[in-house]
């Protein structure tokens, strides 16, 4: 995890707060807190009483989570590959991985079906959602550069290593080589799971009238479910039955419990994702349900929902008319346990 800060005292507005940054990594904290203060008359009073009551505990517990800027340019935490790694945001590829080879699985009902096609057909799906991948989390974070200076103040475009210029260059290639090698590939579930995909997650960052539902708790969460929960499970697993092998558009019980299973974990990443960053959504506006509820109501719904979750996987799995399925499902958790670290 990443380090801790120190917290001392310094900075003076009506009450004082300041955070023991590296110099580089301050000065954009504080001067991005200042323009806000300033563009928003209204509720000016409100606004001073927050950054007074944040003073030490809400910065500090917010910066402390992040991985420090290294600000010497020669750094290999600055070099190219480097960077677009944290651009890529790579625990979001790999969920997104795992995802579509999990339930182009389901589409396999014989060993046969492990075929050349299957393989090509499941890879084709993993790059062209790769490239939309980054698209998203791109736009995202050319759309939360000020808020990113507070809550995740390592990513490229936060502490400048990217120019907004490189950002927009980067999302537009990787949208058109999503757009381009779904065409050529011709599926058309693909096709369509990376357009709607491009439709809520524009809509869901980019910071036009109407549009940045990330501001709105429940929007933002239903985009998130719509686009994790539905789309993916459903697509790709219609990419390998009608694209790959050819057969009907049947939806059998494991695709249903999948896209169950997937919505509650899909609220889940909707809530958790923005309990650390609840300084920066506070002061930029977002009304996330940490910022409405708490970090620790928040926190244990999520729970809650895991643990209801998997609660009905077991039961699912117990009452499978497999026996291998049965056994397998209600001792999954054993394969679990030699993966805690």
């Amino acid at each position: 995890m990443c380090p801790f800060v120190t917290v001392h005292c310094g900075f003076r507005l009506i009450g004082c707060y300041h955070v023991s940054l590296r110099a580089s990594q301050r000065k954009r904290i504080i001067q991005s807190q200042l323009s806000f203060v300033r563009s928003n008359s209204g509720g000016f009073s409100e606004k001073i009483l927050f950054y007074h009551k944040l003073k030490t505990k809400g910065v500090a517990s917010a910066v402390s989570e992040q991985q420090p800027v290294d600000p010497d340019p020669t750094s290999p935490q600055h070099s190219l590959p480097n960077a677009f790694y944290r651009f890529s945001r790579p625990h979001t590829v790999i969920g997104t991985t795992l995802s579509i080879v999990s339930v182009s699985l389901l589409a396999v009902q014989k060993l046969s079906d492990f075929s050349r096609l299957f393989f090509i057909g499941v890879f084709e799906a993993i790059v062209a959602a790769f490239f939309m991948n980054i698209y998203i989390v791109g736009l995202n974070q050319l759309s939360d550069i000020e808020i990113n200076k507070v809550n995740k103040p390592y990513l490229p475009l936060a502490s400048g290593e990217y120019s907004v210029k490189t950002g927009i260059i980067i999302v537009s290639l990787f949208a058109f080589m999503s757009f381009w090698l779904g065409w050529i590939v011709g599926s058309w579930p693909i096709f369509w799971a990376l357009f709607i995909s491009f439709l809520l997650e524009t809509a869901y960052s980019i910071n036009i009238p109407m549009l940045r539902w990330k501001r709105f708790a429940l929007v933002a969460a239903m985009c998130i479910l719509a686009v994790r929960a539905i789309i993916v499970q459903i697509a790709f697993y219609l990419h390998i039955q009608t694209f790959v092998y050819g057969r009907l558009a049947v939806f059998p019980k494991p695709v249903i419990f999948a896209t169950g299973f997937m919505s509650f974990f899909s609220v889940v990443i909707a809530l958790f994702k923005d309990i650390p960053d609840i300084v920066g959504d506070k002061i930029f506006g977002i009304q996330s349900f940490t910022v409405r509820l708490g970090q620790k109501r928040v926190f244990w719904i999520c729970i809650l929902l895991l643990e209801v979750a998997n609660g009905v996987a077991i039961l699912v799995g117990a009452s499978s008319p497999s026996l291998w399925s049965r056994y397998i499902t209600f001792y999954a958790e054993y394969l679990l346990i030699p993966l805690v670290r």
